[in-house]
């Protein structure tokens, strides 16, 4: 039997000790799909609160039961990150200008880092500068091969911890 240090974390991990208690964090997820669901289920285990923002109601399945219409019901601020789980839709660019001019800690968009986003012509078109537009993350997540939309929520929850504790990821300590 080898003796090893123990360290907060790993007391933790062992169940001797309470988590510690991080200052309030949101996770907005925008648009309803599979990822959104599994993203904002997995976020809750991790102390986020938890708000879907979807403007089109007919959108929401029958399971959604705490939806709001815009970002302004949303209640971002300093602790917010936001996630766009669909970059197909219309609402798109208005939903991002709205996000880049509210207050919020981190901003990304699912996509495909091979391709420009179409959320970039959508907000030059709304007149958003460069500089805004570059605050917006994609891809999203760490590069685990995510395909499924619960690899994918898990991928960009791990970066969104990796982030908030300026960590880059990966195995490397």
């Amino acid at each position: 039997m080898t003796d090893h240090v123990h360290d907060a974390s790993c007391a933790v991990a062992h169940g001797d000790a309470p988590a510690p208690r991080d200052e309030p964090k949101t996770l907005v997820a925008i648009f309803a799909s599979p990822m959104s669901a599994q993203l904002l289920r997995y976020a809750l285990d991790l102390g986020y609160r938890t708000v879907l923002v979807e403007p089109d109601p007919t959108k929401l399945g029958p399971t959604v039961e705490d939806a709001v219409a815009t970002l302004d019901a949303a209640g971002l601020d300093g602790n917010t990150d936001v996630v766009v789980c669909d970059h197909h839709r219309g609402e798109l660019g208005t939903l991002l200008r709205d996000a880049l001019a509210g207050r919020t800690r981190w901003i990304g968009l699912m996509g495909n880092p091979h391709h420009e986003g179409p959320h970039v012509k959508a907000l030059l078109d709304l007149g958003v500068g460069d500089d805004e537009i570059g605050r917006v993350h994609r891809p999203i997540g760490l590069n685990i091969g995510s395909r499924t939309p619960a690899e994918i929520a898990i991928a960009t929850l791990a970066g969104l911890i990796a982030d908030r504790n300026a960590r880059p990821g990966g195995f490397e300590f």
